[in-house]
């Protein structure tokens, strides 16, 4: 297997983020259709909040329980530390619970799901490569989300780049370590602990599906090495432009559940890296029948079962009925 530089390394992300930024726009959903858990709806409660609240009654600090206040968090529009209000519970033990294990169904969609879907359709002699990839990127994604990827993608940066990139606030989790229960504008009603632990099964399963396009193709380290870089100069940006108060979210775009950050990211990273690593040694004359079918179809139910989490938990809540009809058109769609 032919090794794997440096430079088709940065062309790969060069070309994703540059076909992404394009393409993003017209995959992005319009804010009209956005839930309740967007910064515009967030924005939206707290101007409307005030108007609500009788004039003689304080808001009542965001204690667990509590049925209105405000709570710490961050501004998307200001691009700074501010409170911001909301109506029912400031941290919803339903929401969290059910938050908690559509983190965990995402997850699952990646180790073991991914990992048996792509290695079921690899010769033999792969399989153990493929099943090490999804597992290893797991281990480095969740090491970098936690250092800095959270941070650059989901806290505002300075005025002159919080359009493109976010800051550097949440290096290391410090605030999460201060203050287990701070809210996030994103999701009012939940620990931005969990929070940011639903955003991690995200950031790991993106780079995790291009390697599908990767199998065969490229050595284990120069994998891990790719998916850090993508990580951090392309998917954690475009996270930002849409989720983290970038320039696709000031422009109106919500995506719910990943079309645009995920998939069309994912998408477009797996095609460019197909076409620069080139075909496959022995295409044409060696035996590339996949391994073993059922360990594509285990794979593939697991992925099935962890799209509910993925789905139905963009919802960021579980008090309405959003998440329950992400569930039911995730179920039917997917039997279609």
């Amino acid at each position: 297997m032919k090794s794997f530089g440096f430079k088709p390394l940065a062309g790969i992300a060069l070309a994703a983020a540059i076909v992404g930024a394009f393409a993003a726009p017209a995959f992005a959903q319009s804010a009209s259709g956005a839930p309740a858990s967007s910064a515009a709806a967030s924005s939206a409660a707290a101007s409307a909040t005030p108007a609500a609240t009788p004039a003689a009654t304080p808001a009542p600090a965001a204690t667990s329980g509590s049925a209105a206040g405000c709570v710490k968090g961050y501004s998307q529009s200001a691009g700074a530390d501010a409170g911001f209000c909301y109506s029912g519970d400031a941290v919803n033990s339903g929401d969290t619970a059910w938050m908690l294990t559509s983190s965990v169904l995402v997850l699952m969609m990646t180790i073991p799901g991914l990992a048996l879907f792509y290695a079921g359709m690899v010769r033999k002699k792969n399989i153990l490569s493929v099943l090490a990839q999804s597992f290893g990127a797991t281990a480095v994604i969740t090491v970098l989300w936690m250092i800095i990827g959270y941070s650059i993608a989901f806290t505002p940066g300075s005025a002159s780049s919080n359009w493109f990139i976010g800051g550097f606030k949440y290096f290391l989790l410090a605030p999460l370590n201060a203050d287990i229960n701070i809210a996030s504008p994103l999701a009012p009603t939940i620990p931005e602990t969990v929070y940011m632990f639903f955003q991690m099964t995200f950031a790991i399963i993106t780079p995790a599906l291009i390697a599908g396009a990767l199998a065969d193709r490229m050595k284990y380290s120069a994998f891990l090495l790719f998916m850090a870089a993508w990580l951090l100069l392309v998917y954690c940006p475009v996270a930002h432009w849409v989720w983290g108060g970038g320039w696709l979210g000031t422009a109106g775009a919500l995506d719910y559940a990943g079309g645009t950050v995920v998939h069309l990211n994912a998408g477009t990273a797996g095609l460019v890296a197909a076409l620069m690593l080139g075909k496959r040694k022995g295409l044409g004359t060696e035996n590339f029948a996949p391994h073993n079918i059922a360990y594509s179809m285990i794979g593939a139910s697991l992925l099935w079962v962890g799209w509910f989490g993925f789905n139905a938990g963009s919802a960021v809540e579980a008090h309405d009925g959003q998440a329950g009809m992400a569930a039911a058109a995730t179920q039917i769609a997917t039997a279609r």
